[in-house]
């Protein structure tokens, strides 16, 4: 068992909310956690003794075997797969995106829950936020290299945004701060951080991002309210803090193949009851009413040049996704109907395609991940090493041009071929 204690204090408060099931639930801390992974199609590119069985309410989930170096294999930085705790899987199932959804993960660091969301339907638009500067841009990267290419992320505070695009989505995700108590046993380090007063500081922050949050969700729309910690301040007391304080939302039964019941609307996931960490989900829906209309976003359309040049690459690589936006020298594919960005940080809109140099076109990173099918140069375990640390790899000198490096079938990122030499462009940030 790890050399930190459990706080006393939690001690005590878990005993008193769970009972008789107290000793169950502190002996789960001696058992090791469980990790699951989400594959990014049907395929399963990992030995099959390291996926230990389905988890049946996440898309392509999987249980990952405690030993697997998944994390620090080529496909991981290629977007083949996300590595996330099975748990945590549970808040994107519940809110259960469609097909055409305007969706809104609004506190989305590292971008687990937004990963999943993005594959769960076909959506019409993402937006993925982070407040504070350092993690969104781990959320950023994330976002690129799980190849989605229909998602805005953005770095600003919850009310910043409800004041920009009221009743604007359909879908919300509200994945808040809290005391972290179920990540004690997978992240034990975490026990000394918390004290006794957390909770409620959690709670009146929790507050609120709600508030914020309900703002911007559309009349009739669904919203998720999650946390990765135990105590009731923080679970059933924010929610029926926010009920009284929202009398025009009502809490939906939940009941999501794999996941435990919870006709109440608010489900709690145990470590010695499910296979996981701790976890708490409320399911939300907002009562039906009059639309707010929100403007789209000012954007400048493509130039001539610029659209000629990117045609020609595009032909050259045979990529069939085309510019709808430029700013200065960059071209993008942005979602319609885009909102309005004024005094919004943004990190990445849409997807980046690429950037002119002069009357060049450049591809980004971005663009290699996010388009199926272009021209490619396949490469073995050894290459994709090479590649991946920035070397230039040999090739045939019959081949000229940009090629998408793939391995196993995904992209790792762009090449440039000329006099049997394959130029590196995977991005000097990501080289190990």
């Amino acid at each position: 068992m790890c050399e930190l204690p459990l706080p006393a204090a939690f001690m005590e408060e878990m005993r008193s909310l769970l009972q008789g099931d107290a000793d169950a639930f502190f002996a789960s801390y001696e058992a090791p956690s469980l990790r699951g992974i989400r594959f990014r199609d049907g395929r399963h590119p990992l030995p099959e003794e390291q996926l230990t069985g389905r988890i049946p309410y996440a898309r392509s989930g999987f249980y990952l075997d405690a030993f697997s170096d998944a994390g620090s294999l080529p496909l991981h930085e290629a977007g083949a797969y996300y590595i996330q705790e099975p748990s945590a899987m549970a808040a994107a199932a519940v809110l259960q995106p469609r097909d055409g959804d305007r969706v809104l993960d609004l506190c989305a660091a590292p971008g687990g829950k937004s990963t999943q969301l993005a594959m769960s339907a076909d959506l019409k638009m993402l937006v993925s936020n982070e407040p504070i500067p350092s993690r969104a841009q781990i959320l950023s990267r994330n976002i690129e290299r799980m190849g989605i290419g229909n998602a805005i992320v953005t770095c600003a505070y919850p009310d910043r945004l409800a004041a920009a695009w009221p009743g604007y989505f359909d879908k919300i995700l509200v994945d808040a701060p809290c005391s972290g108590e179920g990540m004690f046993r997978r992240h034990p380090e975490t026990r000394a951080e918390w004290d006794a007063d957390a909770p409620q500081r959690c709670h009146e922050r929790q507050m609120e991002i709600l508030r914020s949050a309900a703002k911007m969700l559309r009349p009739g729309g669904q919203m998720v309210f999650s946390t990765c910690t135990f105590n009731s301040i923080e679970n059933e007391g924010t929610i029926q803090a926010f009920l009284t304080e929202h009398p025009d939302f009502h809490l939906l039964p939940i009941q999501i193949d794999g996941l435990p019941e919870a006709p109440d609307g608010m489900l709690r996931l145990w470590p010695h009851r499910f296979p996981g960490e701790g976890h708490f989900v409320a399911l939300l829906e907002k009562a039906e009413g009059e639309s707010a209309s929100i403007p789209s976003a000012s954007l400048t359309a493509p130039q001539k040049n610029a659209l000629a040049a990117y045609r020609d690459f595009a032909k050259q690589v045979c990529c069939g996704i085309l510019p709808n936006v430029q700013q200065g020298d960059r071209l993008y594919h942005v979602p319609d109907g885009l909102p309005p960005l004024n005094g919004i940080k943004v990190l990445r809109m849409g997807l980046h395609l690429g950037e002119m140099r002069g009357r060049v076109f450049l591809p980004d990173h971005a663009l290699a991940l996010a388009c199926d099918g272009m021209r490619g140069f396949a490469v073995e375990e050894r290459q994709a090493v090479a590649y991946q640390h920035g070397d230039t790899l040999d090739c045939d000198e019959k081949l000229s041009g940009f090629y998408a490096i793939t391995y196993q079938g995904y992209t790792l990122g762009f090449g440039k071929a000329s006099n049997g030499q394959m130029k590196n462009h995977y991005p000097k940030g990501l080289r190990k």
